[in-house]
Formats: C-alpha cells, structure tokens, sequence
C-alpha cells in the first residue's frame, strides 16, 4: 500500500492537529503539577490554590489510563457501537499500540526522572524524532531530502534549551537514566508508527478505546492492583484532576494526535509535536510565575522553526510493499 504525495490544501489539518494534541498534553502537566505541589510552596501568582496530594505519578498515570478506557468504552457503546468491532486477529496490535506505545512511554519516562532529572528524561524522550525519522527512510522508503534532518536537529535542540539543557538546572545523566529515557524515546517513536500504520485500519476511536484499555492492564499489573488508583479518587481533587488529565490531557491529544496522521507522515507529526515542551514551559510561566528566559524563548523558537522547515510538501511515504 503506497500512500500518495500529501495534498496541499489537507496537510494543514494534520499540523494543526499534531500542534493541538502539544497544547492539550502540555495541560496535563500544569495539573498534574497543581495536583502534587503543597501549599507552603505555592507562588502567589497562582490563580488558585494547589491540591497538595503526595501521590506517585505512576499511580497517576494508571489512573488517567484506567479512566480514560472507560470513558472511550461508554461513549462508544452509546453512541457509536460500531467501532468497538474489531477482528480477533486484530488484538495482538492493539494489545502492543496500548501496553506498549500508550503505557510504554510512560513507564520509561518515570523511570527515567527516578535516575536523573525531569529535563534529562523529557529531551531524551525527544529524541523520538531521530528514531522516527530514521526508521521511515530504511523500511517505510521515506525520501531523505534536506528538510527533515534539518528540522529534526531544529526540534531536538529546542527541547534541550526548552527543558533547560542550558542555562537551567542543566542535564543529570547515569547510566540507567540515559537506558531509560531512550527507551522512552523508543515507545514515543513506536506510537507515532504504529499510529500511522493504523491510520487507514482502524477509527481513531477505535484505538483510544482497545488502546487505553490494554495500558489499564498493563497499569493494574504494574501497579499490582486497583489499591492506589481508588486511593487517588477517593478525594474530589484528585477526581477532578485525574477525570480533567484523562479527557483533555489523554483522549483530545491522543485523538487529535492519531488523526494527524491520516494527513502528515509520522516524522511531521512527531516533529510537530516538540512544540509540548515549549507550550508547557510558556503556560507555567504565565499561569505559576515559573522562570522562562533567554535560551527557553530560543528553544521554543527553533521548536517553531523545525516545524515550518518539515512541512514542505512533495514527497512520497510508502508505509508497506505494494501488494499488501
């Protein structure tokens, strides 16, 4: 199955969809952050008070998954019921796109933070734009021109300066951590091509729902048990938080992610989506009164420059060996 070159007049929903699920995964962050900061620590400029709950971001994420699946499942069952049929022979990848590019990176990332620091672990994760694009150009016969390169080394550069590779609190690395955040990079770039294998077989609905459903179960096992997930919910601020990260910070981006792809190609959907870094350092400077200096603005500006670089068109994207 070849795609065809990508028509002008579409590509632009794929970038704005790619640049939307950025803004809304970048939200999760300020909430989880409003969630997990105590009181005594609060700057003045917050616009409310935080919640202040100790909780693991681990159970957090399994709580968002495991919320998220319900969700989907629901609203399909109501009102679109059709969705929700797959074939058998189809489990095995969905089982893989949600326990492992879904749950996957999460993992990975959280790890990655225990062993080093939260900038280490985010611009080693974004580092999935290397891998992406190096993948596509061995097996997907992606043409290699000048621009994707380019805006991959514009992207990954920003997010160092975004995160505060320098000028910041600077890069912790170990080795563990390094293995980690890689392997975050990995599940980052996994999604990104499994999603766009996915894009013409399966409604993105489709794979939210079986998707967030195979990383509650991986989540249950991880976690061993629902023990800290109803733990979290039992308050009405963790409630809120995890119902507000599941909805807009999981299913929106996740949804307006996997629907770029039926436009742009996985390594201008994942370029695109460098922009995270920058909208979430932006949003807690203006909403928490957080630092963002000279080099962030330069980061989140060649983020910006990365993305205008790689969505010139003309180019053709095989995603399987004609005949398939």
């Amino acid at each position: 199955m070849q795609d065809l070159p990508e028509p002008e007049a579409e590509t632009w929903k794929g970038y704005a969809l790619a640049a939307t699920a950025a803004a809304f995964w970048a939200t999760g962050g300020l909430v989880a952050k409003w969630l997990f900061t105590p009181l005594n620590e609060a700057s003045a400029a917050w616009p409310f008070p935080p919640a202040g709950i100790d909780v693991d971001p681990v159970v957090l994420s399994g709580a968002r998954a495991l919320t998220a699946a319900v969700i989907m499942v629901v609203y399909l069952l109501i009102s679109r019921p059709e969705k929700l049929r797959v074939r058998p022979r189809d489990f095995p990848f969905l089982a893989l796109f949600g326990a492992g590019a879904l749950a996957g990176v999460h993992v990975s990332y959280f790890k990655a933070i225990s062993y080093t620091n939260v900038a280490t672990a985010i611009l080693l994760e974004y580092l999935a734009p290397v891998i992406v694009l190096v993948f596509s150009v061995l097996f997907l016969s992606e043409k290699l021109t000048w621009e994707l390169p380019v805006g991959v080394m514009f992207s990954v550069g920003g997010c160092a300066l975004v995160v505060g590779a320098v000028g910041g609190d600077g890069l912790a690395v170990s080795v563990q951590g390094v293995w980690w955040g890689l392997t975050a990079a990995g599940f980052f770039a996994l999604y990104q091509l499994l999603g766009k294998w996915a894009a013409p077989r399966f409604s993105p609905w489709t794979l939210l729902a079986y998707g967030f459903a195979a990383a509650t179960v991986f989540w249950i096992i991880y976690l061993r048990g629902f023990a800290e997930i109803i733990d979290l919910m039992s308050t009405f601020a963790g409630a809120s938080a995890v119902v507000y990260i599941a909805v807009f910070s999981t299913i929106v981006p996740f949804g307006a992610s996997l629907k770029a792809l039926h436009y742009i190609d996985a390594t201008k959907a994942v370029v695109t989506s460098t922009l995270e870094p920058a909208i979430a350092g932006a949003a807690a400077w203006v909403l928490l009164a957080e630092s963002f200096g000279a080099w962030q603005l330069v980061g989140a500006g060649m983020v910006i420059v990365a993305i205008f670089v790689v969505q010139r068109p003309g180019r053709k994207v095989m995603m399987l060996p004609p005949g398939t």
